[in-house]
């Protein structure tokens, strides 16, 4: 018989969040290789790759202004913290990236801050991390929003809105389709 003292907690996991716009993504499927809702556990050693390439990248955009790698993201830990971090770098020859108000050249890297908005050409990530124990692993789930997430220099409130219209454990908005003039997207 245990007691309750010798039972193992389970370790929380360090989650990325992020809400993904394009102006053309209904009608070019950019995002058809991404799932949105599902939460997806990688190792805390793996770096993680944004672009066109399906062999390089675990993420793919289907569009040609994408660069094979754009950008990458990777795990690390501060030396004297207990907290995990993420450093984002610009992978990309052609395009400069955007980090909220920094831009990153070609190989340039920074921390990525813990709520932050990524841009490169039309594309918009909402980045938001949530810390956890785990030193094994971490969680990233993506979101799709319907409507611009920075306009004006300004962020917008925004409720993500998964692409299939719903999926409940996700969703914080109303779970049935939505219907957009041609002009709207």
């Amino acid at each position: 018989m245990s007691s309750f003292e010798d039972v193992d907690t389970e370790e929380t996991v360090t989650s990325l969040h992020m809400t993904l716009y394009h102006p053309g993504h209904q009608r070019s499927g950019i995002f058809q290789s991404i799932k949105f809702c599902n939460r997806e556990t990688l190792p805390t050693s793996e770096v993680v790759k944004f672009g066109r390439n399906s062999s390089t990248c675990r993420y793919t955009f289907q569009d040609k202004q994408v660069s094979r790698v754009q950008f990458s993201l990777q795990l690390f830990k501060k030396f004297d913290s207990s907290v995990v971090s993420f450093e984002i770098k610009n992978m990309s020859k052609k395009t400069n990236l955007l980090v909220d108000d920094k831009e990153l050249s070609y190989l340039n890297k920074m921390d990525l801050p813990d709520k932050c908005l990524i841009r490169f050409g039309d594309y918009q990530f909402l980045v938001e991390k949530e810390d956890g124990e785990s030193l094994e692993f971490f969680e990233i789930q993506f979101f799709l929003s319907i409507r611009p997430l920075l306009q004006e220099n300004k962020w917008l409130p925004q409720k993500p809105t998964p692409e299939c219209g719903s999926c409940s454990p996700c969703s914080t908005q109303n779970n049935s389709p939505m219907e957009a003039g041609e002009n709207e997207w």
